[in-house]
């Protein structure tokens, strides 16, 4: 369930890249500075994916 989760920001992250990519009206600095804040987000959403497999896990393990 938590490759799941991983897959699908990813997905969010290769079409927002994407849409960034076809975006005439950018520059490739823009382009590349949005591109670092999608990285961002996803690393963030990445690692909440993992705190909380992290959490149920120890949740599992205490039953």
């Amino acid at each position: 369930m938590a490759e799941q989760a991983r897959v699908a920001v990813r997905n969010v992250r290769r079409e927002a890249n994407n849409k960034l990519e076809r975006d005439e009206e950018l520059s490739e600095d823009d382009v590349r500075r949005e591109q670092a804040k999608i990285q961002k987000l996803t690393d963030e959403y990445v690692a909440k994916v993992e705190e909380v497999l992290k959490a149920k896990e120890a949740e599992v393990m205490e039953i």
